[in-house]
């Protein structure tokens, strides 16, 4: 079993798997021992980040597979982010040089500015967005990463259109990617239309919702809200029986079928090998149909990233 769909990233023609296994909120034994089935499965697109503080474990995990030549490095595509907090023009390269010691890698196939807002945390645990430095300072550093060959190509996470856009108008390299939540109840047509448009491809997070939303939330001690049940909808779950399927599957496969890539999260053997198993059916026009009449719009996004501080304060705050 592996991922039979790819997308094409430029420049460079990289092929990335669309579809990965995210890794937020994986930790210890439980992420290495998931990780190694999710290889052992064939997913060859691994999704982590500076900030989710588990690097090292999926460079420990890749070291052991590439030394028993049951894997090359080239065979899979990992993709790793900038921290908010790491978000000045001075540490972008020490950043990802910290990273691929963690990763044990040479380089990384895909490198994301994580959020486009840098942010200054303080020892009140309260944060607010730096006025000084934009995403478009950070670019520029970005882009002599691939120069570097640190990194074969770069995008940005959670950016809208307007970012975006921004960023076109002033790049040497365009963004190759947009790492963004996006399910049956918060499509983001506009942006996923607008980066088709412009050669930019989509990785949705979030692709089945997030239960683990809540209890990063208290973690942090901000405040939690009522998510929504994406894998208890009624049209979610008529279609799954169709096609003898579970909802999750439907829900990935939606995705899939948009053209969009994405990286369900989970430690669990059974659902692990439950999210890639997508490839032996195809939602009918109807069904495409009767889940794009589900969304709901931006009044269905999870990650919202209010109450973190005064975040809000900042004008490049748009959630």
């Amino acid at each position: 079993m592996a991922c039979k769909v790819f997308l094409t990233l430029q420049p460079g023609n990289v092929k990335m798997p669309a579809l990965g296994y995210g890794t937020w909120q994986g930790k210890g034994d439980d992420l290495e021992i998931a990780l190694n089935e999710a290889l052992e499965l064939g997913y060859r697109h691994i999704d982590t980040a500076s900030r989710y503080q588990n690097e090292e474990i999926i460079g420990n995990v890749l070291k052991k597979w590439f030394n028993s030549g049951n894997l090359k490095r080239e065979d899979v595509f990992i993709t790793t982010k900038l921290a908010p907090s790491g978000m000045h023009p001075d540490n972008v390269e020490e950043r990802l040089k910290e990273s691929l010691r963690k990763l044990q890698l040479d380089y990384v196939d895909l490198y994301l500015i994580h959020f486009p807002i840098p942010i200054i945390e303080t020892d009140t645990a309260d944060a607010y967005g730096d006025p000084n430095i934009t995403y478009l300072d950070i670019w520029k550093k970005m882009e002599e990463q691939v120069d570097a060959g640190r990194t074969k190509t770069i995008g940005v996470s959670n950016f809208s259109v307007k970012k975006i856009d921004n960023i076109l108008k002033n790049c040497r390299i365009k963004p190759a990617n947009n790492q963004v939540e996006m399910h049956v109840y918060f499509q983001q047509k506009e942006l996923v239309d607008f980066c088709t448009k412009n050669g930019i491809t989509i990785v949705a997070y979030a692709p089945i919702g997030t239960r683990g939303y809540n209890v990063a939330m208290k973690t942090f001690g901000r405040p939690t809200k009522v998510l929504p049940d994406l894998l208890s909808d009624q049209v979610v779950n008529r279609i799954a029986k169709k096609h003898s399927k579970t909802p999750a599957q439907v829900l990935i496969k939606f995705l899939l079928q948009v053209g969009v890539a994405t990286i369900p999260k989970s430690v669990t053997p059974c659902r692990i090998k439950e999210n890639l198993n997508v490839f032996d059916f195809e939602l009918d026009g109807q069904d495409m149909r009767d889940l794009r009449a589900l969304d709901k719009g931006a009044v269905a996004r999870i990650s919202d990233f209010k109450g973190w501080g005064r975040l809000e304060e900042h004008p490049d705050f748009e959630f």
